[in-house]
């Protein structure tokens, strides 16, 4: 959802419920029928906005009776738990920009600024008044031991505007507030208002303490709902990838890309290791080619190849990126641009332009484009690697008999791979398969129907497999498969597919099966070495214990298949 117009913030509160049996919420009465919501919810919304307003509007001789003041005070954050429960059918960021309506009424303010934490930074998401207006930076980290105290004395942090040569001596002073949940800050309200008093401050400090259990439920499950989207995004774009037609794999996986994204308009440029130029591979949507443009992929993608950090732009004119030229007719500003690596090893970028529905591309956009990042990059970079194998046969990347990845891709991708995994703690594990009693196949039924069955077996790998996996043939008649972003729980679930699989399959001659060993990356195991030992160790126990079979490493007990 996108920002709420004030008629659309009317509407919506129009349509929130309250519970009309605080003694037993779970009571039948609290579940009243769509028509009776309808002929009530508005004068239930009429009483609360009134006694919001009775409470601030109160003269200074009540509050000076101290039992009334915490009795007031109980009943605002009772009245305000249950407006709050009434939102929850609303977006994260819709709920933030109603709390700010929510203080200008209750506290008569006018210049304020609602702050995420996104990687210990403090950034603006909803706005109004004055600071709505204005470009502020808050240079303060969610972490900073400053806030931190402040919020435990219950007090804001207060700021004040660095001094240029431009301002004039009236220098912005701004209170920062601290949403704090299990003494961590996941939010901040920033006050551009004057508060005079500490009575003031503190009684924001407490609406803050008020909200932040619930605003992080909040947060909470619009985050499960949105990794839900995101895997089941996932899934598609997999699928999608494995349809690809080899002779247009570079449009139709831009295409796909695009259309998972809701972009108009998309290109993929590869890097020319060569002449150190980024090239088009494809273009999609676009109204001229623009791929003989000199300046094509200077503005933005050079940068975010060099630096392997994605830019994601709204508004050029705020920005120092240079508009485009009137003849590419751009339909909007928004772009996303992100960089295609494997490990340091920079590829290219995808670029995204033209959102679909016209709105900006945002968070969302870059959290979906991250989650299928490293499919893209496996399928680009196998592709770019197939094409060097004319050049390079002798380094050539693929198995010519069952078509897999060979080893010197395996040992390739397995070293980057592992760097990754210690980077950003990503799950890595990696899966030995050796063709049971196979001597004894090519015995009886000789080396052609030995290279048949070998073939079969890289076949059903293939078809059991995700995208992301790298299935390899290590030699002879083992296999190995590459497993990134994978638990061992995981892994052993893929492993007992793939041996069932094989189980089930037809041979020409008999009957074949696979035992399997699994390992998995952690402190201790964190090189390409004792990934591949740690691995052959849990095979050579399958096999011990009648092969036909997967074992994990250090769960030698745990046996799967027969």
């Amino acid at each position: 959802m996108g920002r709420l117009s004030e008629n659309e913030k009317l509407e919506l509160l129009k349509s929130v419920n309250f519970s009309a049996n605080q003694d037993n919420p779970a009571s039948e009465e609290n579940f009243p029928q769509a028509k009776d919501i309808e002929n009530t919810q508005a004068d239930e919304i009429g009483r609360l906005v009134e006694r919001f307003q009775q409470t601030s509007g109160r003269s200074a001789e009540d509050n000076e009776k101290n039992s009334r003041k915490t009795r007031e005070e109980a009943e605002e954050t009772a009245a305000w738990r249950s407006f709050f429960g009434s939102l929850l059918q609303l977006d994260y960021r819709q709920v933030c920009e109603l709390i700010l309506d929510f203080l200008q009424k209750r506290y008569g303010l006018t210049s304020m600024i609602w702050l995420e934490n996104k990687e210990n930074r403090l950034e603006g998401i909803s706005a109004a008044g004055e600071l709505k207006r204005r470009q502020i930076q808050i240079g303060v980290s969610a972490d900073d031991e400053r806030l931190l105290e402040a919020s435990r004395n219950g007090l804001p942090l207060e700021l004040r505007e660095r001094k240029s040569p431009a301002s004039d001596n009236h220098l912005q002073v701004i209170n920062l507030f601290a949403i704090t949940v299990g003494g961590e800050v996941r939010s901040a309200l920033a006050i551009g208002d004057a508060l005079e008093s500490k009575k003031e401050k503190r009684g924001i400090v407490h609406f803050c303490q008020t909200i932040a259990s619930d605003l992080e439920i909040l947060r909470l499950r619009e985050e499960l709902a949105r990794r839900k989207w995101i895997a089941r995004a996932v899934q598609k774009f997999n699928e999608a990838l494995k349809r690809i037609d080899a002779e247009d794999f570079w449009v139709n996986l831009t295409q796909i890309s695009a259309e998972l994204l809701g972009a108009e308009r998309a290109s993929l440029l590869i890097y020319n290791e060569k002449i150190g130029v980024l090239q088009a591979k494809a273009l999609i949507g676009v109204v001229n080619d623009l791929s003989a443009e000199k300046a094509f992929g200077e503005r933005v993608a050079q940068k975010v190849l060099r630096e392997g950090v994605p830019i994601i732009a709204s508004e050029l004119e705020k920005s120092s990126i240079k508009p485009a030229p009137p003849e590419w007719r751009y339909k909007t500003d928004s772009f996303l641009s992100y960089p295609i690596m494997i490990g340091e090893r920079k590829i290219g970028v995808m670029n995204f332009t033209d959102h679909a529905d016209r709105a900006d591309f945002g968070d969302f956009d870059l959290e979906l484009i991250q989650a299928i990042a490293p499919q893209i990059a496996v399928a680009v970079d196998h592709a770019l690697l197939k094409d060097k194998a004319g050049e390079f046969e002798q380094l050539s990347v693929t198995d010519a008999l069952t078509g897999l990845s060979n080893r010197f891709y395996l040992d390739r991708r397995l070293d980057e791979e592992i760097n990754r995994s210690k980077r950003h703690r990503f799950p890595l594990s990696l899966m030995m398969i050796d063709v049971d009693f196979f001597k004894s196949y090519n015995d009886a039924f000789g080396h052609t129907e030995g290279d048949k069955a070998l073939k079969i077996v890289g076949e059903k790998l293939k078809e059991t497999l995700r995208v992301i996996d790298v299935a390899a043939r290590f030699g002879g008649e083992e296999f190995s498969i590459l497993l990134p972003q994978t638990t061992i729980e995981e892994a052993g679930t893929i492993a007992e597919r793939v041996r069932a699989r094989i189980e089930k399959t037809n041979f020409p001659n008999r009957k074949v099966t696979v035992s399997i060993g699994i390992a998995s990356c952690s402190m201790a195991v964190n090189t390409a070495e004792d990934l591949i030992s740690l691995a052959d160790k849990a095979l050579y126990e399958a096999k011990r214990k009648g092969r036909n079979n997967v074992q994990v490493y250090g769960s030698f007990d745990n046996t799967r298949g027969e």
